[in-house]
């Protein structure tokens, strides 16, 4: 089997990769604070801020292709410790993306759809970029930055996630789920658009562009959906107290990192070459059955 090295595999997205790519790859999987075991895949401790560490992997695991996940991705970090999120978020990055250039083997990134300012939804892979805070830009500086030093590279922004709890990682969905069950008020936004996917849809978003993609790719959902009404179709699917899920709007929080009102991905590039995600809530009720008593 080939060698698959996974940045960031005891992340949400990274463990969802890591469990569906074990069936065709030899997998090595990095993690900085979170140990975890994943059976069959062997896990590494490595700071990706650290250029020899990366470059020892490299030499030591000779990867044969590599995803790139591992990154601070929440807004509010970022904004308020730009040094640190700057070293793994654009320059771990440009630095992955030089050495599986001078290996000539396949890379993917996983971008965001926060690159975009929220104005002109929904967004194609050729539409401007212009991101509204420091983590967008974190992004744009590391597509821009690993292109350049390896153009092959598969670019992928992704959309809001969710899905299956993982041992070290949750996704958005678990504290809604416990906060209405808990029959607390859950405020959700209604003018705030994305177009999610679940982990797993996500996963194969990013082996099919490992394969296929060269430049910028947009891993989206089928749907353009509010927070609001993805939390209506939560407890309708979930069969939660409704009672306390509650609308309002991106101005009524306090945010460190302001955020874009409707980054929707026009993704009709990855379903043309394979990419099928499923309905939101289709997706969801895949998740109801896994999880009993959820």
């Amino acid at each position: 089997m080939k060698k698959l090295l996974i940045t960031g595999a005891s992340g949400f997205l990274g463990w969802h990769i890591c469990e569906l790519a074990k069936q065709e790859w030899e997998i090595y999987g990095t993690y900085l604070s979170h140990p975890l075991e994943i059976p069959a895949i062997k896990m590494l401790k490595a700071n990706l801020t650290n250029f020899q560490e990366v470059k020892r992997i490299f030499n030591d695991v000779k990867p044969e292709a590599v995803i790139h996940t591992a990154a601070h991705s929440q807004p509010n970090f970022c904004q308020t410790n730009p040094k640190e999120s700057h070293a793994i978020n654009v320059i771990a990055s440009c630095n992955i993306a030089g050495l599986c250039a001078d290996n000539s083997i396949p890379c993917a990134f996983t971008s965001t759809d926060l690159v975009f300012d929220g104005l002109n939804a929904p967004y194609r892979e050729t539409d401007a970029v212009c991101p509204v805070n420091l983590y967008g830009e974190q992004k744009v500086m590391a597509e821009a930055g690993m292109l350049e030093r390896y153009p092959m590279t598969a670019v992928c922004r992704m959309p809001l996630m969710f899905g299956t709890e993982t041992p070290t990682a949750k996704s958005f969905i678990q504290p809604f789920i416990q906060t209405l069950q808990a029959e607390k008020e859950l405020n959700l936004f209604i003018d705030e658009f994305r177009t999610p996917v679940s982990g797993k849809t996500a996963a194969k978003g990013l082996l099919l562009a490992l394969e296929k993609v060269n430049g910028i790719i947009h891993l989206g959902g089928k749907e353009r959906i509010s927070r609001y009404d993805f939390g209506q179709l939560l407890v309708e699917v979930f069969k939660l107290p409704a009672t306390k899920l509650k609308s309002c709007r991106q101005q009524d929080v306090k945010m460190a990192a302001p955020r874009p009102a409707d980054v929707s991905l026009d993704s009709s590039k990855a379903f043309a070459l394979g990419y099928q995600p499923l309905s939101i809530k289709d997706e969801l009720e895949e998740l109801a059955i896994k999880t009993p008593n959820s």
